[in-house]
């Protein structure tokens, strides 16, 4: 499978309709990107199960910003709507193959279980903060 082009109409569908979904943030003008291209096109031709995305910074600057990207290339990894990587920087093929086979390993119920319990955590926290303020 080849990239596809993600922009603000079709990125939430794409994440939310396909299993796992990497996605390239890249611009025309950035060296790194344009060395990280090749090794993302490669690694879409192995791994014909995944999507894998590009979007241009330039043209999608709203959804850019969304997602605060600062630095590009900066790679995302969704599994089952759940984004378990982002990173700035190119990688090389090798350590691009390892975190794909490392995303594909994850147990999810187990990382739905986590969130869960960090959103407790965060949400008891914010009420215990709330509530030995009002003094």
């Amino acid at each position: 499978m080849s990239t596809t082009e993600l922009s603000a109409e079709n990125f939430e569908q794409t994440v939310e309709s396909n299993d796992i979904v990497l996605i390239d943030w890249w611009a025309p003008w950035c060296g790194p990107c344009r060395t990280f291209g090749p090794v993302f096109e490669k690694a879409s031709e192995k791994h014909t199960d995944i999507v894998f995305g590009k979007i241009n910074t330039d043209e999608q600057r709203d959804l850019a910003q969304a997602f605060n990207i600062r630095s590009i290339p900066t790679l995302f990894i969704f599994r089952e709507k759940v984004l378990l990587f982002a990173e700035a920087g190119s990688l090389p093929a090798s350590a691009l193959d390892q975190v794909i086979e490392k995303v594909r390993a994850l147990d999810m119920n187990e990382v739905r279980t986590k969130i869960a319990e960090a959103e407790e955590e965060a949400r008891q926290a914010a009420e215990e903060g709330q509530a030995g303020g009002g003094a």
